[in-house]
């Protein structure tokens, strides 16, 4: 069931990044403020793992997301919801999320330029910053979103 919530929350985040290329504060402020109040209330995150685990998992996400915020790599929505995850999980989902995503992120950009024509003109009009033809940054949540699925299957 918590694996639920999170899975509910980052698709939601997900879905504001591809079509508004941002997600919203509400959304990855609220959720860090759900976890640290799960974690400090029961002492352990929200699928379970220790305080510690937690801890080492916010260090990590912070050491590999502010290179890329601070090169304009990652935008600050993303940055936030992989901190939020952070407290939310732990340093397992947090990598394999990140694994994942990357996986995804290389797929999509390999194979989308094959079938993106193919697609309906409905769908490309709502997902417009995932056209592989834009000279924009592909929203990265929708992958890491991808990633963290891949991740629920492998850890569970």
């Amino acid at each position: 069931m918590p694996s639920l919530v999170l899975l509910l929350w980052f698709t939601l985040c997900a879905e504001q990044d591809i079509r508004h290329r941002r997600i919203a504060d509400t959304l990855t402020v609220g959720a860090g403020v759900l976890a640290l109040v799960c974690l400090f209330s029961t002492g352990h995150t929200w699928i379970g793992s220790s305080m510690v685990e937690a801890a080492a998992a916010l260090v990590l996400s912070m050491a590999l997301t502010l290179p890329g915020y601070l090169n304009g790599r990652l935008s600050c929505g993303e940055v936030k919801l992989l901190w939020a995850l952070a407290l939310a999980s732990d340093s397992s989902h947090l990598i394999g999320t990140l694994i994942g995503g990357i996986i995804a992120l290389v797929l999509w950009v390999f194979v989308t330029p094959l079938i993106w024509q193919r697609l309906s003109i409905r769908y490309r009009r709502k997902a417009v910053y995932l056209d592989p033809n834009a000279a924009t940054v592909l929203p990265l949540t929708p992958f890491l979103l991808a990633g963290f699925v891949l991740t629920l299957f492998w850890l569970s």
